[in-house]
């Protein structure tokens, strides 16, 4: 069992690595050619402004290009770390609240599975009651917090109460654009 498991992870590692290895094959043409154009310019710059200039000017080139590329990457590493975070947050509070609301749902029902399940139901249930009743602030507390995350239709009430009050608004406005039209036509 554990060698398939092995020899599966081999084949994916070599897989993964001979991807990587033609993907280098391929851009090693690209690399000499960019080293090529680099020695072509550095040979123009020292004919036309002599040696120590050229040197100096293709330094200067590419410490300006080094310094570009680190502040790209910095101001994507602090873009990433400040969406990851953002992100972390909102899911993090997301899944917890779900994931409370879902056990706070389903406990009852685990119970009373558990309990219906018992060959001595009559004696577990009597000893569940007193247990419940030796823990009552423990069992009010659980309530509340069932209460507390159980869902509710607020956006349909809050929906429909925003949407009641244009239609009143409308009609008022209705009622009395009627009285004012006929008193401008009769004038």
């Amino acid at each position: 069992m554990f060698r398939a498991l092995i020899n599966d992870a081999k084949s994916a590692a070599g897989a993964v690595i001979g991807k990587y290895v033609i993907r280098a094959s391929v851009a090693v043409p690209f690399v000499i050619a960019v080293g090529f154009g680099i020695a072509a310019l550095t040979l123009f710059l020292v004919e036309r402004f002599g040696a120590i200039v050229g040197y100096a000017i293709m330094a200067g080139a590419f410490a300006a290009i080094g310094l570009i590329a680190a502040a790209v990457v910095s101001v994507r590493e602090q873009e990433e770390a400040v969406a990851d975070a953002e992100a972390e947050k909102h899911d993090t509070a997301a899944v917890a609240s779900d994931a409370a609301a879902q056990v706070a749902a389903q406990a009852p029902l685990a119970l009373l599975s558990a309990l219906l399940t018992t060959p001595l139901v009559p004696g577990a249930a009597m000893g569940g009651l007193k247990m419940l009743g030796r823990n009552l602030p423990l069992v009010v507390l659980l309530g509340l917090m069932v209460l507390l995350f159980w869902p509710t239709s607020d956006e349909e009430a809050v929906g429909s109460e925003t949407s009641a009050e244009p239609d009143a608004a409308a009609a008022d406005a209705g009622q009395h654009e009627p009285s004012s039209d006929i008193r401008q036509h009769a004038a």
